[in-house]
């Protein structure tokens, strides 16, 4: 299952629980890889991205897209969200489409919700598998986040099967009180199963700049 970074979630919920009184509702992201892996399936060596995203009332909207080597994978997505304290829930939908032949269309309901350190996140989707059946599955991750560190568990059911496992730290380079980009360095472990064959270890390093309109 060939899916976008590991960064647009972090990217999508800084935008997604800020209001219009503190920016504008509009903003955007660009940024690269150093492997392009999603839900622990490596996708490619060294790619870009980059996004388009708008927010208004806990309401989100926003496309996003990336270099997969054989065109360009290009999502788009949409749901709402909101904050009471240090609980937080989102509902919403996404739509993974290819300008190539890597992958065929994936669309899935997604639900999100937050307590504290915690984040729980659930995917339900249908996948279009070019000329074969249609595929159902469901998509689950825990994650813990302190400091900037963070450690992630998912895991696939339905006709997707398989697990991975997420350490990392994040954080904004920083200079005389510029902020120049964002980084992020995460190390993935992929089980046999998710790969259909061996067992993979790797080393991601990410950076990302985020502006508004």
């Amino acid at each position: 299952m060939h899916k976008r970074t590991l960064l647009f979630a972090a990217l999508a919920a800084s935008t997604l629980f800020t209001t219009a009184a503190e920016a504008s509702p509009f903003s955007a992201n660009i940024g690269w890889n150093s492997e392009y892996i999603f839900r622990g399936i490596p996708q490619k060596t060294s790619s870009a991205f980059g996004g388009v995203d708008f927010e208004a009332g806990g309401f989100y909207a926003g496309t996003w897209g990336a270099d997969v080597g054989d065109g360009l994978e290009v999502d788009f997505y949409g749901g709402y969200g909101f904050e009471v304290g240090e609980f937080s829930l989102s509902v919403g939908g996404t739509i993974y489409t290819y300008t190539g032949d890597f992958d065929d269309t994936y669309q899935e309901f997604n639900f999100s919700a937050g307590y504290s350190f915690l984040t729980f996140d659930a995917a339900v989707g249908t996948y279009d598998n070019f000329d074969g059946p249609d595929l159902d599955y469901q998509f689950y991750s825990l994650k813990a986040e302190y400091e900037g560190f963070h450690v992630l568990a998912g895991t696939f059911e339905d006709d997707f099967d398989g697990s991975y496992y997420e350490l990392g730290y994040g954080n904004t380079l920083t200079i005389q009180d510029m902020d120049l980009f964002d980084y992020a360095i995460v190390g993935i472990y992929s089980d046999s199963t998710l790969l259909g064959g061996d067992s993979d270890v790797n080393l991601v390093f990410t950076m990302s700049k985020s502006f508004d309109f």
